[in-house]
């Protein structure tokens, strides 16, 4: 059903016809897009506004199919998830192996982790690094990779990734542990109270407890995405 929108009209909620609203400012290149029309809008006058506005595709409807887009695209990283951890468990799950709980929306839903079974806990990560400057992504990978390895269970604790190489070697690098744990708070007063000063970088940390979780790499079960660089999913709403 088509949403409300002011002045009377109805907005459209189908994705198609949203991205076809859209396409139509954009045109098939966006930047080209906007150098003709910073070019085109030098010299208009407020009463050349209307016609100008309507020459360039620039309307409230394209504004609201925009923002529809937007809307779209956070559901979009949801799904990227969601489907990614269940399209893994054929892939993962071993002979009486039983799930026990998966959370496959925004943060964890209650459970500590995305994955449980009667053998194993796991975090995924569906996200391809560049190997250039990566704070947020190191910083969500060792969130993950702390909680896993701190988790007080005998189950054993995996961290599923899209490739493997860059984010070990950030695990085995120097970057200080304040700077890692700075954006979240919470995590920073948990590892405080647990460790003091005693690791003062990531590697330091990754020296003692490299063994406590196994990390894997889920690139030859999900070629889709890895073939792709995927956004950085937020799925950590609940700190």
């Amino acid at each position: 059903m088509d949403a409300p929108r002011a002045g009377g009209s109805r907005l459209t909620a189908d994705p198609a016809e949203i991205v076809k609203l859209v396409g139509r400012f954009t045109g098939p290149d966006l930047t080209q897009t906007l150098s003709r029309i910073e070019g085109a809008v030098r010299g208009v006058t407020a009463g050349d506004c209307t016609g100008f506005l309507e020459s360039a595709g620039a309307g409230r409807e394209v504004l609201a199919a925009a923002a529809g887009m937007k809307r779209l695209a956070g559901q979009i990283n949801v799904t990227i998830h969601a489907l990614g951890i269940l399209m893994c468990l054929p892939h993962i799950l071993e002979p009486d192996e039983r799930v026990e709980s998966v959370s496959l929306g925004a943060g964890n839903t209650g459970r500590d982790f995305d994955l449980e079974t009667n053998v194993r806990v796991a975090e995924f990560k569906f996200i391809r690094w560049r190997g250039g400057a990566e704070t947020i992504r190191q910083n969500s990978v060792f969130k993950d990779y702390l909680l896993l390895a701190e988790h007080p269970t005998m189950k054993r604790k995996h961290l599923y990734l899209l490739g493997t190489e860059h984010a070990i070697r950030f695990l085995r690098g120097g970057r200080a542990m304040s700077s890692v744990l700075s954006r979240n708070s919470k995590l920073q007063k948990m590892f405080a109270d647990r460790f003091g000063e005693r690791f003062r970088t990531v590697g330091d940390y990754y020296a003692v407890h490299g063994n406590a979780v196994q990390i894997d790499d889920v690139s030859s079960w999900l070629s889709e995405l890895a073939e792709e660089l995927i956004a950085e999913v937020d799925m950590d709403t609940n700190d």
